[in-house]
């Protein structure tokens, strides 16, 4: 298995994803992983990935994507800058080597961006695109990116687009996460096989809400800020969306809260907006806030992938208001579920209606909660898995 990060700790959804996939095929597959890593120190946490796996075998990329060499190298070749930036010596070789002697059945590849990696082999490859990243990039150029950089980061997407496919045809099976990721990939490419893997939740992690009528009030997001989305979304939340919330429910906070928190929102000075930046390591902080919060609020607005915070909002009973896009991939109904709303405005007032009934939130965060209990606990999506490798593999009776 090869992936662009090491999945532990599992602050990232990436990570959160692979860690739980490991725990539970661990138990009827030998598995050898090969992942990434910024920081030598990353190496410190292998040891506890090894009660998975039999071998773990780290590469270190450059430490920030934006070094010149990589920004030079996207400039002059046809990869694009996530294959370039994901880019660490050696791994190929070793790949080529372990391949080569070792007794394997299939490769499993998280993120196509990783792909270049695995040379020329007879065994079936399983790629899973955790999301479609063109779409994600093209979301930033087309509503984010300054106007003087969309000619120069168009050029990047378009290689993106072309290597994601390219990989796509490549391997012997591609996994998405979502009915909708996988319709976009047969919309590219009519011949594709594509199974739908969705994202989990560990639900032995989270402190059940069984009050939602509690004389605080919050309005809780809850992200890794590494990524794009996230920070596009909470900048819609705290500029656009709880202003309007503030107007009809006096006293009501607003929690943010996540990794790698930019210094622009942390440097809010506003008494009923909390940011708080938590370590990749902290889970517990991030508990507590699910379990202490009114309201959830997913602001998403990219496609792409499905969104591990709200699996963790459903299993904390943590009552949902979303976009339509926030919650894709999630099998939720509207307003049996979740409540949704595309606009500022609908979201305020839908975020205003849950937190001044509370007995619509109950009915909301039961509601969900037995949806991820049946669909969604991490032990069906790796029995999936599971299932998968069994019919790829050259022994079938693994």
């Amino acid at each position: 298995m090869l992936t662009p990060y090491l999945p532990y700790p599992d602050s990232s959804g990436g990570q959160i994803r692979t860690q739980n996939l490991l725990k539970h095929l661990c138990k009827n597959h030998e598995i050898t992983l090969v992942s990434l890593i910024k920081d030598p120190k990353e190496n410190e946490n292998i040891k506890h990935l090894l009660k998975y796996c039999k071998k773990v075998m780290t590469f270190q990329r450059s430490s920030s994507p934006w070094t010149v060499k990589n920004i030079l190298k996207t400039g002059f070749s046809f990869d694009p800058f996530l294959i370039v930036r994901n880019f660490a010596p050696g791994v190929k070789e070793a790949v080529t080597r372990e391949l080569e002697t070792g007794e394997y059945d299939l490769v499993h590849a998280e993120t196509f961006y990783v792909m270049p990696s695995i040379p020329r082999t007879s065994l079936p490859i399983i790629l899973v695109d955790q999301t479609i990243e063109y779409l994600v990039y093209q979301h930033y150029v087309n509503e984010t990116a300054p106007w003087f950089l969309k000619p120069l980061l168009q050029i990047d997407v378009e290689k993106m687009k072309y290597s994601e496919r390219f990989y796509w045809r490549r391997a012997t099976q591609v996994v998405a996460v979502s009915e909708a990721d996988k319709r976009e990939m047969l919309k590219l490419e009519p011949d594709l096989h594509v199974e739908i893997i969705p994202n989990g939740v560990n639900l032995d992690l989270f402190r059940k809400k069984t009050e939602w009528n509690t004389k605080e009030k919050a309005v809780l997001q809850i992200s890794n800020f590494k990524w794009l989305q996230n920070v596009e979304a909470a900048h819609l939340l705290i500029e656009q969306v709880f202003p309007l919330v503030k107007k009809q429910v006096k006293g009501i906070k607003l929690w943010i809260v996540g990794q790698h928190v930019p210094k622009d929102m942390l440097d809010i000075k506003d008494k009923d907006i909390l940011v708080k930046s938590v370590p990749e390591e902290d889970s517990e902080s991030l508990v507590t806030a699910w379990h202490d919060a009114t309201v959830f609020a997913s602001t998403i607005k990219g496609p792409g992938g499905t969104r591990l915070k709200n699996l963790a909002a459903m299993a904390s009973q943590l009552p949902i208001v979303s976009t339509k896009v926030g919650v894709e991939g999630l099998k939720v109904i509207d307003k049996k579920h979740v409540l949704i709303g595309n606009t500022p405005q609908k979201m305020a007032d839908l975020l205003v209606k849950v937190v001044k009934s509370p007995s619509l939130a109950e009915k909301l965060a039961l509601a969900t909660r037995l949806h991820v209990e049946k669909n969604f606990d991490w032990r069906i999506i790796a029995g999936r898995l599971d299932s998968l490798y069994n019919k790829l593999g050259k022994n079938e009776k693994i």
